[in-house]
Order: structure tokens, then C-alpha cells, then sequence
């Protein structure tokens, strides 16, 4: 007899790709009000590559960026810490 095999559709954690509220000052660097918190990540890693805004694990926020990291130089895994006091709960 032929076995029958069920296809199990994956689905992406809904934590990173639920869009939520952000604050004003991350609604402005985003260009839009709610976003999840992948995209959120992706677009300020972007931009830090884009502008050369790193040194190995150390990022130095420009302008653009300081609003939300900080203006003081933190490594990579400082950013997400930051990230999080900008997204809000909905």
C-alpha cells in the first residue's frame, strides 16, 4: 500500500512578521507608522552598511540614527535592545 504524506505548511514566527506600532521617532527613519520588527531590523542594518557606519561589531549611529540608538558608539547586539523600546505594543 502507498503511504500518504501530509504537506505541513511552515509559517514565519509571528513575532517578526506582525506588524506593529512604532514610535514617532523610528515612524520617521522607517518613512511609515507601523512595520514588524524584522523589517525594522533589515532597514537599520541597511543603512548602517550603506553609510559605513561600522567597525567590525561597534556601530557609530549618524544622524539618522540617533534619534533611536543613542548617539554614543554600541556593538551590533546592543541594537536590537535599543530597537525594542521604540516598537510599541498594540
Amino acid at each position: 500500500m502507498a503511504k500518504v504524506t501530509k504537506k505541513i505548511k511552515r509559517k514565519a514566527p509571528a513575532a517578526l512578521t506582525r506588524k506593529l506600532t512604532l514610535s514617532d521617532k523610528l515612524a520617521i527613519f522607517m518613512g511609515k507608522s507601523k512595520a514588524s520588527r524584522g523589517e525594522c531590523v533589515k532597514e537599520i542594518w541597511r543603512h548602517i552598511k550603506a553609510e559605513g557606519l561600522n567597525e567590525g561589531r561597534t556601530i557609530y549611529p549618524d544622524a539618522h540614527l540617533a534619534p533611536i540608538l543613542g548617539k554614543s558608539k554600541l556593538t551590533m547586539f546592543d541594537v536590537a535592545k535599543k530597537l525594542s523600546s521604540h516598537i510599541l505594543k498594540d
